[in-house]
This record gives C-alpha cells, sequence and structure tokens, in this order.
C-alpha cells in the first residue's frame, strides 16, 4: 500500500476505533417469571430491548449488553415484586395482580368488573396515571421501582362446559376464578375455585371445576377451550395486571440519555403489548372456534342484572387503602369516562 493510503487507511481505523472506544456499554439483567411468548413478556424482548438498542444507536454514546433471564430462570410468578425490588434483575415483568397485600393500590380495575373491554384504554390510563398520579408512582418509589410500560389482560368471559344463557345457569356450578376475580361472583350462585392459567385444564378435566373466568389471549395457548368448548362472551372487562419496572436504584444510576432511552422505548413497548394481544385475541378465537370452541352471548339484561347483583366489592379495598385508594378510584373512572368508556356499574359513587 503507498503511504499516503497507508495514513489514510490508518487515520480512519484510530476514529473508529476512538468512537468504540468513546462509547460505554451498559449490562442491563432483564428478566420474566413467565416465556417470550407470554403476552407481559413478549413486548419487553421484541420491543422494549430492540427500541433501547435503535435509541441509544442513533447516538452514538452508550450501548446496552442485555444479559436475558426469561422463562422464570431467576425467579417464579410469586416473586415478580421481590425480583425487581432486590435487584435480581434491573428490569422486568411485574404481576402487581399478585401483590394485593403490598401492592394494594395497582389492583383497582380487579375490584371494579365491568367497566371497560377496551385493553388498549388500559394501557393508556395507566401509563399515564402510573406516571402523573402521586399515589401509584410512589407506590412503585416505595418498593424501589419505576413503573416503565403497563401490563393488561383482554377481557374476561366464562369458558366452561356449559353455556351462560341466563344467571340461572350459573346456580350451583364451580369456575376457577383466582384472587380478587373470585369477588366477580358473589351472589351469582357459582362457587369460585382458586387456580391459574397453568391449572385450568386439569382442573375442568377432572371435575375439579366446570368451567373459569379467563380471557382469549391466555386460554389459547394453554388448549382450555379442549375441554371448556362453550364460550359466553359476558364482557366482564379489560383489567391492568401490573407493568415492566426497573429497579430504582439501578434506574437512577443511568446516564440521563440512558434513562430517557428506556422511558422512549417504554412507550413504544406499551403500544406493541397493545397491538399484539389484540392479534393475539382475534387469532385466538379463529383457532379455538375452528377446534369447536362454540361462542354465546349473555343477553344484555342478564348481564346487567349480574354486574347490579354483585354486593359492593369495592368497598373492602376502599378500607384497606384509605384516602389513597379513593383518589386512584376517582381518577381512574375519571381517566375512563374522558375516553368515552361508559362502566356499567359506578364503582366510584359517592367519592
Amino acid at each position: 500500500m503507498e503511504p499516503k493510503r497507508l495514513a489514510a487507511a490508518t487515520a480512519i481505523a484510530l476514529v473508529f476505533a476512538g468512537a468504540a472506544a468513546a462509547q460505554q456499554t451498559i449490562t442491563v439483567n432483564i428478566g420474566s417469571s413467565h416465556p417470550e411468548a407470554n403476552i407481559w413478556v413478549y413486548a419487553m424482548k421484541n420491543t422494549f430491548q430492540p427500541e433501547v438498542n435503535r435509541i441509544l444507536a442513533e447516538a452514538g454514546d452508550y450501548q446496552v449488553s442485555w444479559s436475558e433471564n426469561y422463562a422464570g430462570t431467576l425467579y417464579k410468578f410469586t416473586d415478580t415484586r421481590e425480583a425487581v425490588m432486590d435487584g435480581i434483575v434491573d428490569v422486568g415483568m411485574v404481576g402487581t395482580v399478585w401483590e394485593g397485600a403490598t401492592m394494594p393500590l395497582q389492583n383497582v380495575t380487579y375490584f371494579t368488573p365491568f367497566a371497560t373491554e377496551d385493553h388498549r384504554m388500559i394501557i393508556e390510563i395507566f401509563d399515564e396515571l402510573s406516571e402523573t398520579l402521586p399515589e401509584l408512582r410512589d407506590s412503585w418509589a416505595e418498593n424501589n421501582m419505576v413503573h416503565l410500560s403497563s401490563l393488561i389482560t383482554d377481557s374476561y368471559d366464562i369458558y366452561a362446559t356449559f353455556p351462560v344463557n341466563t344467571l340461572a345457569d350459573l346456580q350451583n356450578r364451580k369456575l376457577n376464578a383466582p384472587g380478587t376475580s373470585a369477588n366477580w361472583l358473589r351472589d351469582t350462585g357459582a362457587t369460585p375455585v382458586d387456580g391459574a392459567l397453568t391449572t385450568y385444564y386439569t382442573n375442568i378435566q377432572t371435575g375439579v371445576t366446570e368451567g373459569t373466568l379467563s380471557f382469549a389471549s391466555g386460554i389459547l395457548p394453554t388448549r382450555v377451550y379442549e375441554v371448556a368448548p362453550e364460550l359466553t362472551r359476558v364482557g366482564i372487562g379489560s383489567m391492568y395486571f401490573g407493568g415492566i419496572a426497573a429497579n430504582m436504584d439501578f434506574f437512577e444510576g443511568l446516564p440521563e440519555p440512558v434513562r430517557q432511552a428506556f422511558r422512549e422505548a417504554a412507550k413504544a413497548t406499551s403500544a406493541a403489548h397493545g397491538d399484539y394481544v389484540a392479534a393475539l385475541a382475534e387469532r385466538a378465537m379463529g383457532e379455538m372456534q375452528a377446534a369447536g370452541l362454540t361462542v354465546h352471548e349473555l343477553p344484555a339484561a342478564e348481564k346487567a342484572a349480574w354486574v347490579n347483583g354483585l354486593p359492593n366489592i369495592i368497598e373492602p379495598w376502599l378500607e384497606q387503602t384509605g384516602e389513597k385508594g379513593a383518589v386512584v378510584l376517582k381518577a381512574y373512572f375519571e381517566a375512563l369516562r374522558a375516553r368515552g368508556a361508559e362502566p356499567l356499574r359506578a364503582w366510584d359513587e359517592g367519592l
């Protein structure tokens, strides 16, 4: 190589070497209790990580080396809060639905059924409230976490061995309804039985239960429709399940450009999560009906009788959460109505 060309090539190499040396690599441990295909994890792997990478690559000063710990490799579903709070992972899926004692404010949707079936609306509301409403924002902070992106379910219905045409059809029936969802069966004549998506199939197959309250995107992969081939659309509603969160100590120790990249990527993740759940729920219905699932619609009058016949299930939650709970409930229902939702029951009445 000629001396001039060699000098030029050397100079270019030095420039690129200098740029590479200047770019700081930050290791981020990210994880979940569920596999990547799960609705609450899919967008973490397929949107959040790539978006952080893209944003930082455009700026050029930082890059992330991801240490992935998905599918319960580090912790199970009962420990999602502790895993992020204690820094077992830096970023993780947190199921607040399982944290009724430590993060009760986040469970407001589970105590206010029949509010909306629009899961994208739920994402939008809780992304906003988790950032702007002190009661929710501080609840995450008190657990040493920063909320990044909201996680939800599509709308709950009844998957069972029998159709539900009237409330009388629920009399003396046993349905899987875990946690706070058991409240949705109060005074209906049905008996709630605890369980999870991973146990519904066997429960119904062996006669422990005769069906479950659940959602299409969860029922399809677990094949529960094979043993519960009668779906009655009830429209109990979409629920806020939890969030993608960062350990607060870790997050606050990040350079500002990286924190900003996390927040921007979180917004994209929320949108992608909403789209993924919608697409999966639609695909689920097509595949399940092709496999023999029969779909029924609970008549509007029976649905109204159900929701209006429920006891005031929000009252124990308000007693537990006090003034903060009242603020969250009021803000949630104001946000619903501002977006055009018409909850079938005014659980915020009197606030």
